[in-house]
C-alpha cells in the first residue's frame, strides 16, 4: 500500500510539475488603483479565474511611475525572470515606447503576450457642466483656451495628452497653447474632474462606463471612435458625428519579461486563448466596457511593433520627437 501511495504521489507531483500553471500569479498594474491598467488587471484576474485557467487567485500589484516606465524597467531587469507575473499595457504604453520614454529599453525588450480587448478615447465633463455636447466644449476652448483645463492620466506626449491635443486641433486651437494637467492615472483624473479642478477629462470609454455604472455625476460628450459603441453606451455620439475628426482606439493587454521561459510564455498564451473562447469572458469584457480584440503570441507581437512604428510617425507630426 505504501509503495502504491508513493507511486501515486510521484505521479501527482509529475503532473503538477508539467502542468505549467504559475504559483502565486500576479498582475502588475503600472498606475494607482482606479484607472485603465487596474481595469485590465481585474479583467485578467476575473477572466482567468472564472474560466478555470488559474488554480490560484491572481494578486494585483500597483506599480505607478512614468505611465508604465517603472514597471517596464522593473520587469525587463528582473533577475531571475518571474514567469508567474504579467504586466498590463495599453496603446498609451506603446505610444510612450515609440517616443523613447521607457529609458534604454524599447519594444523588443519584452515578450508581448495577449490582448484582451480594445477601448476608445472619450471626452468627459461634470454632469452640471455647461457643455451639453462636444461642440459646446470646442466653442469654449476656441473662445479662450486659458479657461478650459483638460486633464488626463498622462504627461505631455502620452496617449491621453494626444487625445487632448487632437481635441484642441479639431477646435482650431494651437495644441501648444492648451492647458493640460497630467495625473498618474484615470482614478486621479476622475477625482480632479469631480472636484472641479479640471473642466474636461480626456479618458477612455471603459473608464467612463464604470463611472456611469457607479453613479458618478459625469457626462460623456463624445466617443473617439469611427462609429457608435454598442450596448449601454450606444446613446453617446462619436466625435465624427458632431463634426470633429477624432478617432483614438486603445488596445489593452499584457506582456511578460524577456527572460521568461518559452514554456511559461506559451502557458500564458494558451491560457488567454482559452479564456477568450469561453462565453464567460465575453460577459466580463462587456461588464468593464471593453470590446473584442483577440490577438496573442506572435500575432500580437507583430501588431504591437506595427503600432509603435505608426505612433512614432504621429509623435513626429506633433513635434514630440525631434530626430
Amino acid at each position: 500500500m505504501l509503495a502504491c501511495l508513493a507511486l501515486a504521489g510521484a505521479s501527482f507531483a509529475a503532473v503538477a510539475a508539467t502542468d505549467g500553471a504559475p504559483r502565486r500569479p500576479e498582475c502588475i498594474a503600472p498606475a494607482q488603483p482606479g484607472g485603465g491598467f487596474d481595469l485590465t488587471c481585474r479583467l485578467a484576474q476575473e477572466g482567468l479565474g472564472a474560466t478555470g485557467q488559474l488554480k490560484e487567485p491572481m494578486r494585483i500589484i500597483y506599480m505607478p511611475g512614468g505611465i508604465g516606465a517603472v514597471a517596464y524597467n522593473h520587469v525587463v531587469g528582473q533577475k531571475p525572470a518571474d514567469g508567474s507575473r504579467i504586466v498590463a499595457f495599453s496603446g498609451g504604453s506603446l505610444l510612450n515606447l515609440a517616443q523613447g520614454k521607457f529609458g534604454k529599453y524599447n519594444v523588443n525588450d519584452v515578450r508581448w503576450l495577449s490582448a484582451v480587448g480594445t477601448d476608445y478615447g472619450v471626452a468627459i465633463v461634470r454632469a452640471d457642466a455647461p457643455y451639453k455636447n462636444l461642440k459646446d466644449l470646442m466653442d469654449a476652448l476656441k473662445a479662450d483656451p486659458t479657461k478650459i483645463v483638460l486633464g488626463a492620466g498622462g504627461t505631455v506626449g502620452s496617449q491621453d495628452w494626444m487625445k487632448a491635443a487632437l481635441t484642441a486641433k479639431a477646435a482650431g486651437v494651437d495644441y501648444r497653447k492648451m492647458r493640460f494637467v497630467a495625473f498618474e492615472g484615470g482614478g486621479e483624473s476622475a477625482t480632479a474632474l469631480r472636484g472641479g479642478h479640471i473642466q474636461a477629462y480626456m479618458g477612455d470609454a471603459a473608464e467612463a462606463y464604470n463611472l456611469l455604472q457607479g453613479g458618478a455625476p459625469v457626462r460623456v460628450l463624445a466617443v473617439f471612435a469611427s462609429e457608435r459603441l454598442p450596448g449601454e453606451m450606444s446613446n453617446i455620439p462619436t466625435a465624427k458625428e458632431q463634426g470633429f475628426d477624432i478617432d483614438w482606439p486603445i488596445i489593452r493587454g499584457f506582456y511578460v519579461g524577456p527572460k521568461v521561459s518559452d514554456a511559461q510564455y506559451q502557458w500564458w498564451v494558451q491560457a488567454f486563448d482559452n479564456m477568450q473562447k469561453d462565453p464567460k469572458f465575453a460577459e466580463l469584457q462587456k461588464k468593464v466596457g471593453l470590446f473584442p480584440f483577440n490577438k496573442s503570441g506572435a500575432e500580437l507581437d507583430a501588431f504591437v511593433k506595427q503600432r509603435v512604428k505608426a505612433y512614432e510617425e504621429q509623435a513626429r507630426a506633433f513635434g514630440l520627437i525631434k530626430k
